[in-house]
């Protein structure tokens, strides 16, 4: 067989598997299977793992807000890459991390949280804002009723069960499925997208100081009803 018969024959091949890609019911590039695991695109990550707890756009979720620039000034990349890996133990929060049993790499981990940060931190917002740390742990319970009737009450009622403007803070069920962590966070970062205010308050002039915000977190803990066998979240 000659050379130049051989390198028509190798073209023909090509060509036929070539239009092999093609053939009838054959699924387009675009539309076919992508490994779970080689997923990158933060629109995909988020619309599959994150939205149904924190909104569509990162607001207006039955969970806090990531789409909120306070929020993501408070907390590190680690501090958001633990709790997405690792969930939070005793809340709805699962973990992702395949290591703890859910379906997403660290690399797909650390691109949610770069894509969080690309999207929805706003440096310029908190530019000057003394910020307290993320993390902490509860401060003083008798102390915090004090600073809760400065700052919550208006809102949540003496008594925290609820007042003119917003309902209650103190619902056992409520209570008994966010961690001391995510009181915190609330308290820090409030709900913006609920009209909440953070921990500066509804002026922004008198902000909690960080002994302040463990006290009400200590507060709220205190509340948390104690039914025998119900596993409480913990400090994360």
């Amino acid at each position: 067989m000659t050379r130049p018969l051989l390198r028509r024959l190798a073209l023909a091949a090509t060509l036929l598997l070539a239009a092999c890609d093609d053939l009838p019911g054959r699924p387009k590039r675009d539309e076919r299977y992508v490994r779970p695991d080689t997923v990158t695109s933060f629109a995909v990550l988020y619309g599959q793992n994150c939205s149904g707890c924190h909104g569509a756009d990162g607001r207006l979720g039955p969970a806090r807000p990531l789409n909120d620039p306070l929020y993501l000034a408070v907390a590190s990349d680690r501090d958001l890459q633990q709790i997405v890996a690792n969930g939070v133990a005793g809340t709805t929060m699962p973990a992702f991390a395949i290591s703890a049993g859910g379906t997403l790499t660290d690399a797909q981990i650390a691109d949610l949280v770069r894509g969080m940060r690309e999207r929805w931190a706003q440096p310029q917002q908190v530019a000057g804002v003394d910020l307290p740390p993320f993390a902490a742990p509860p401060g003083d319970a008798e102390r915090g009723a004090a600073t809760f009737a400065a700052y919550c009450a208006p809102c949540h009622g003496a008594d925290g069960s609820g007042g003119s403007a917003r309902g209650s803070i103190v619902d056992g069920s409520y209570l008994a499925l966010v961690s001391d962590q995510g009181l915190r966070s609330t308290v820090i970062a409030g709900r913006t997208d609920l009209g909440m205010p953070d921990f500066r308050g509804a002026s922004g002039t008198t902000p909690m100081s960080p002994t302040q915000i463990a006290d009400v977190v200590a507060w709220l803990a205190a509340k948390r009803p104690k039914f025998p066998g119900e596993p409480y979240p913990g400090s994360r």
